[in-house]
């Protein structure tokens, strides 16, 4: 689903990611950890095609994401560190505007909308503003938008950071769910105990692996 080959970011002199390596097989729960300014939301970045690699390969679903963009980023769910949703717009308005980028329309939107919302616990506060929803609401609205269009891979950077218990649990139970459906989880987290959800784990610093964790 994923294989990354001697990716290195620079920025100037400084090296934030150096010759990272990452296969992930289909159907796993793969972690990456690592501490805050360890280079993962760099590295995902670079997989998403956000930011440019210095140098390396990236293979998603076995095509390039700076190449084929259109043929790889349909298939990917990426849950971003930074929310990406509008204040201004209701929960189901938002989970249309990101779903409605990959093509769907009509019904089958209005489906997408309803399922993915109920499948994070929203679909009763489906009409309110979202400016008015808790951090742990704002993160499960967050996913939401990610999973409308049925990817194949979703990718979550710090998917629980700043949130609370209830939240937290509901997201992980839904990462495990996601995963019991067949998708393919990459979580990129600096906490040990999210990363225990994940089968198999890549622990970076200062963009280096200095330890892998088969389960």
């Amino acid at each position: 689903m994923l294989e990354v080959k001697n990716l290195t970011k620079k920025y100037g002199e400084k090296t934030v990611v150096d010759n990272l390596n990452i296969e992930i097989k289909k159907g796993e729960i793969f972690g990456l950890l690592g501490p805050n300014g360890a280079g993962k939301s760099t590295t995902m970045n670079m997989i998403c095609s956000i930011v440019r690699p210095t140098a390396g390969e990236i293979q998603l679903l076995g095509k390039n994401p700076w190449k084929q963009k259109k043929d790889v980023l349909h298939k990917l769910g990426y849950i971003p560190q930074e929310l990406a949703i509008h204040g201004n717009l209701k929960a189901w308005e938002n989970v249309e505007l990101f779903t409605s980028l990959y093509g769907i329309k009509g019904q089958a939107l209005k489906k997408a909308v309803d399922d993915s919302l109920e499948y994070v616990g929203l679909l009763e506060r489906k009409q309110e503003f979202s400016k008015n929803f808790s951090g742990g609401m704002k993160r499960r609205l967050n996913m939401a938008c990610a999973i409308a269009h049925s990817p194949s891979i979703v990718i979550m950077d710090e998917p629980t950071v700043g949130i609370d218990p209830q939240s937290r649990n509901h997201i992980l139970e839904s990462v495990k769910k996601l995963n019991e459906e067949g998708k393919t989880i990459l979580i990129v987290t600096h906490d040990e105990k999210v990363a225990e959800y994940t089968n198999r784990v890549i622990h970076i610093m200062d963009g280096k692996v200095v330890e892998k964790i088969e389960k």
